[in-house]
């Protein structure tokens, strides 16, 4: 079928800008997710695969399955994300046994994320050795006593020093990692952190509300009533914050959670899984999609280092449909309804009327063909895509 064949290769245009003109690129794009779930402590929040290591043996035994894995692979990838975890977290020996892994590979955008207390020069002079052109920056907050609830180990100088020596080196495109909503966050907080953003001026932001997940330790204390969420209204107001402050700072918000200064800093890699387009994945708890099938690696550390083996699931073309709207509808840019049409045979309009509803209260736009939420209805998307479900 046309769908089938089309989501392996859907051609993406993507904006370069040269000396101010405009050079549109087309790119036939697939992407690798590489995950490294070792961690020198635990975040309170955070629920990816993840462990402290039991010892050195186990990393290199993890990075040696891991080639193998990749070496099972026969595709040219565009995009290579290496996430976790704290990708940052290896030595340098096993830093160099990672990305020699890929050394066959010349991705458009290769990005690593970095913890900032596991940052070092030659860490970030290996990146550049190995061609890594994008590295995101785990920060969350400024706010250094807020960090503490969150089992966050750098200081601000440990941020500072790693945005100064990435861009010593030649390492520009910069991404940091933030987080509001979080234990004890008050308003002030937050414009102080957008006031170090606007002084910092980083190519991109991914910018998330703290979501409690349970299987982590920031649970636990909720069910011990230790800890309380804050209400919707507030993280409503905070979230409204970040929204004007980085519009004013020259950011674009091009999804729900992520602002970039100019459409050649979007997150290429991530466009592709909000896009519905094929990635690969290796690693434990990692996920991958080929166009027909989803697929997952074993959380467990131990297992996926014994048999990395994946759990398939098919996607039928309904099931395709749905994630296109819901991650569609994700990007500021929306949904074409046309290129709906054409992928999927069919009209969302027609098929889940009650969207008329929201865009007569202001929720959604629909113009030229677009359909796209309007900045109020960022506020209520989660009541919006549950009409797809």
């Amino acid at each position: 079928m046309l769908l089938k064949v089309n989501l392996k290769k859907i051609i993406i245009l993507r904006r370069y800008y040269v000396n101010r003109a405009i050079i549109i690129m087309v790119i036939i794009i697939r992407g690798l997710y590489v995950h490294i779930p070792f961690c020198e402590k635990i975040c309170s929040y955070c629920d990816f695969c993840k462990r402290v290591p039991k010892n050195e043996q186990m990393i290199w035994d993890y990075l040696k399955t891991l080639k193998a894995e990749y070496e099972t692979l026969k595709e040219r990838y565009q995009t290579i994300y290496i996430g976790g975890g704290t990708p940052s977290m290896l030595n340098v020996e096993q830093l160099k046994y990672l990305l020699a892994i890929f050394k066959d590979q010349k991705p458009l955008e290769y990005t690593i994320e970095i913890n900032p207390e596991s940052y070092t020069d030659q860490k970030g002079l290996i990146f550049k050795a190995y061609r890594v052109n994008r590295v995101s920056i785990g920060v969350q907050t400024f706010q250094e006593r807020l960090l503490k609830p969150l089992n966050r180990q750098h200081t601000n100088k440990d941020v500072f020093f790693a945005i100064k020596n990435l861009t010593e080196i030649g390492i520009t495109n910069i991404s940091l990692d933030l987080m509001f909503s979080l234990p004890n966050q008050s308003l002030a907080d937050l414009k102080a952190d957008l006031a170090i953003v606007k002084k910092l001026n980083v190519k991109h932001l991914s910018y998330y509300s703290l979501i409690l997940e349970e299987k982590t330790l920031l649970y636990q204390l909720y069910k011990k009533g230790l800890y309380k969420p804050n209400d919707s209204d507030f993280e409503a107001l905070l979230y409204e914050q970040i929204i004007k402050n980085l519009k004013s700072f020259g950011y674009k918000q091009y999804e729900v959670s992520n602002f970039a200064k100019a459409p050649r800093y979007h997150s290429l890699h991530n466009l592709l899984y909000w896009s519905l387009l094929p990635y690969d994945a290796i690693g434990a708890g990692s996920f991958g999609f080929d166009g027909k099938y989803r697929y997952s690696h074993t959380n467990n550390v131990t297992k996926y280092i014994e048999e990395p083996k994946v759990t398939k699931t098919y996607q039928d073309d309904y099931t395709l449909y749905q994630d296109f709207l819901i991650f569609g509808l994700r990007k500021t840019a929306g949904i074409s309804i046309l290129e709906t049409k054409r992928l999927f045979k069919r009209n969302p309009l027609n098929d889940f009327p009650t969207l008329y509803s929201f865009i007569d209260q202001g929720f959604l736009k629909y113009e030229n063909d677009w359909l796209k939420v309007s900045q109020k209805g960022l506020f209520v998307l989660n009541q919006i895509v549950e009409v797809f479900i």
